[in-house]
């Protein structure tokens, strides 16, 4: 496999479930560690803002393609609501990359509408903190890349 295909493979796992791509780039790849960190944070930084800036356009686009409006109150979005309402935007963001996943806690945050700046801004810290302590797991602590590669 070509560098740049597995270069890829890390941000966009990253981007889609936030610990893959440290798992992918440090114990599959062997790549580097400042790389892995910076494709993994840029990856997940990648979806957050598509749906922050573009979400509403996703949204009303996906809208056509179902049949009916769906419910408000499920389960899933009661889940939601009681995360927002315990943690706040700071304790979404540093939640996002190892429960909520990037797509998801993007998606939360911009729904329950919180400002843009802030929005960007603690997912950034967030984004580069996790990818640093996951990275530094996955290379220094052998237990860690054992349970990753069963």
């Amino acid at each position: 496999m070509t560098t740049v295909l597995k270069y890829f493979s890390v941000y966009i796992l990253s981007g889609i479930k936030f610990v893959f791509g440290p798992a992918l780039g440090i114990i599959a790849y062997n790549m580097p560690i400042p790389v892995v960190i910076i494709l993994t944070a840029f990856g997940m930084m990648t979806t957050v803002y598509l749906f922050t800036f573009f979400g509403d356009q996703i949204r009303k686009y996906l809208k056509k393609f179902r049949k009916e409006d769906r419910k408000v109150f499920t389960k899933k979005n009661r889940q939601f609501v009681k995360i927002w309402r315990r943690f706040g935007l700071k304790g979404v963001c540093l939640l996002t990359p190892l429960i909520l996943t990037p797509p998801g806690g993007a998606i939360l945050i911009n729904v329950l509408g919180s400002n843009k700046s802030l929005i960007i801004k603690w997912m950034w810290i967030s984004a580069l903190f996790w990818s640093t302590v996951i990275c530094l797991l996955a290379s220094y602590v052998e237990g860690f890349r054992e349970l990753i590669e069963r």
